[in-house]
């Protein structure tokens, strides 16, 4: 008998008004904005920075991520509900997923199995319009740039050239990457070669997750770098001169607003945000986060792909920015991931191989030593499938005891919160006992090319770093920028601790390149870019929209 789809489980669950989640919480009924029966925002001064300082914050992350994937979320919620089993006021706070991956290859982002967050259709689709609110945001800066290019009196004489700044949209289309925009005469604008990245990519989402309040929030949005200027007085233009960053923010006025959502054993849950893992920082808002750490004793969250990237963004971008600190962290590996490091193909990961666990664990081994020089304390979650053995269990139960590190069986997706109830323990028996002293790796006033390099030789392991002319290129301009301070969001591919997605395990020795070098500067960090980064995907042959309907009744199907 086939195991039943996340949809069909989650439309068997019984829903909680979040009324009643929110009064778990203590909120009281006025103070939540509800978006129907099952979400709502909460505000801003439910914050509460003494509470923020005593709870217990847990990162979950991975190993090198593979095709198959590997399950972040679904050990996430799957934490929470067995942490609030064994008596822990506990909440996840996540991103929200973004429509393009949703319609495309890799599906939803709200869980699986008995772990999900729900309401799992609406959180799948438009949710409570932040989306759409970053997306308008983003786009007015776009239309404020060409409208200045036009105009005849308040020009900033841009260089349409330099112009950084593309529009987005919340949906994968190849045929956005670069097209042409202003033709039809003189009415319609410049032309000019442009393009749109998908919504996640904006900048303007990045800044939404690290900004700490409204003011800061504007703050931010006039730092958006636009171009350079013609104008021998003014060599470079921000949002701020086009006075865009007061409208930006007011169309993201409800967007910074935390939601509040459920799990599926009626457990809080907020999501918030969205970016990019790769070009940015890959984690939920800081809001969001101290929402969670004012409302619950225990807070539960992620960082995108695997720990060489999510994870040390993390700790040196959003903790940073925040002043918070982790009191543990998870490492998710599943057997057929291992399997995977250790030389499977992908159409062999499903197949038992004690050797392959063993030579795979070297990747897992590379990450606990990389947590351990942030100086947080790692529980590994081995998230568990049917394909597994216990002879490959037990290499990395062994292995990882060898390391210091307990490695737990993680049965979230099978069984709920029941099935992690000794994950829950263990990282518990961690905060208890004080083992995180929490450090970050680099001071921002070190020069970008030495941030650079510490992490590439720290995290990465490799031997140097190489500049391309046009990265040589951006590291001047970020120093005319007067930016040096600012701290570096490396974005290189998430399958290889390299910058190369075919060296597996744990590779090390290895040069990696610098092609260029992007600013972040509303968002507050700039982008060291290893290879080519994709920042509007397409649709595969077969998307996953081909299988999505809804019925008469209002029934929807085929979404996960």
């Amino acid at each position: 008998m086939a195991f039943p789809s996340d949809l069909e489980i989650a439309q068997k669950a019984t829903m909680q008004p979040i009324a009643a989640i929110g009064e778990r919480l203590g909120i009281p009924a006025e103070r939540m904005e509800n978006y129907g029966r099952y979400k709502a925002k909460l505000p801003l001064d439910l914050i509460d920075e003494g509470k923020v300082k005593k709870s217990k914050l847990i990162l979950v992350t991975a190993v090198s991520p593979t095709p198959a994937g590997e399950g972040k979320t679904t050990t996430t919620v799957g934490l929470v509900e067995g942490l609030n089993k064994i008596g822990k006021k506990a909440m996840a706070v996540l991103r929200e997923p973004s429509l393009g991956p949703v319609f495309g290859m890799k599906g939803g982002a709200a869980g699986g199995g008995y772990a999900q967050v729900l309401p799992m259709e609406d959180i799948n689709l438009h949710f409570t319009g932040d989306f759409a609110a970053i997306e308008k945001s983003n786009n007015l800066l776009a239309a404020l740039i060409d409208n200045n290019l036009q105009s005849k009196t308040r020009n900033l004489q841009i260089d349409a050239r330099t112009i950084a700044w593309k529009r987005v949209m919340d949906m994968n289309d190849r045929s956005l990457r670069d097209i042409v925009i202003g033709l039809g005469g003189t009415g319609n604008g410049i032309p000019r070669q442009d393009g749109f990245n998908i919504t996640a990519a904006s900048e303007v989402m990045a800044i939404l997750c690290l900004a700490t309040g409204y003011e800061d929030l504007k703050n931010r949005l006039g730092n958006i770098f636009v171009g350079n200027s013609h104008n021998p007085d003014k060599k470079y233009v921000y949002a701020r001169d086009l006075k865009a960053e007061g409208a930006m923010a007011l169309l993201l006025k409800d967007a910074i607003k935390p939601n509040l959502v459920q799990t599926m054993e009626g457990n809080p849950a907020i999501l918030h945000g969205g970016p990019f893992a790769n070009i940015a920082q890959g984690v939920n808002s800081i809001l969001g986060t101290k929402m969670g750490l004012s409302l619950a004793d225990y807070v539960v969250t992620e960082a995108g792909f695997g720990a060489d990237l999510g994870a040390e963004k993390f700790y040196d971008i959003k903790c940073r920015a925040a002043g918070i600190a982790p009191h543990a962290a998870v490492i998710v590996a599943t057997i057929r991931a291992l399997r995977y490091q250790g030389g499977a193909p992908i159409k062999e990961v499903n197949d038992a191989s004690v050797e392959r666990v063993t030579k795979g664990m070297a990747n897992l081994m590379r990450h606990l030593e990389n947590t351990a020089k942030f100086g947080v304390k790692a529980v590994v979650a081995i998230n568990h499938f049917p394909t597994d053995t216990a002879e490959e269990i037990k290499v990395v139960q062994d292995l990882c005891r060898a390391m210091g590190v307990e490695a737990v069986l993680a049965k979230g997706f099978a069984e709920g919160g029941k099935g992690m109830t000794d994950l829950a323990e263990a990282v518990v028996r961690v905060v208890d006992k004080g083992e995180t002293q929490f450090q970050l790796l680099y001071e921002l006033e070190q020069p970008i090319e030495k941030k650079v390099e510490i992490i590439a030789k720290e995290i990465y392991r490799a031997k140097g770093v190489k500049y391309s002319e046009a990265a040589r290129t951006m590291l001047r301009r970020i120093h005319n920028l007067g930016l040096d301070h600012l701290p570096v969001c490396i974005a290189k591919t998430q399958y290889s601790f390299s910058d190369d997605p075919t060296k597996l395990g744990a590779a090390s020795d290895f040069e990696i390149t610098v092609n260029d070098i992007e600013i972040a500067a509303g968002a507050g960090f700039v982008v060291p870019i290893l290879g080519k980064m994709m920042r509007m995907p397409g649709l595969p042959e077969t998307p996953a929209s081909d299988h999505m309907d809804i019925d008469a009744k209002g029934v929807v199907t085929g979404l996960s």
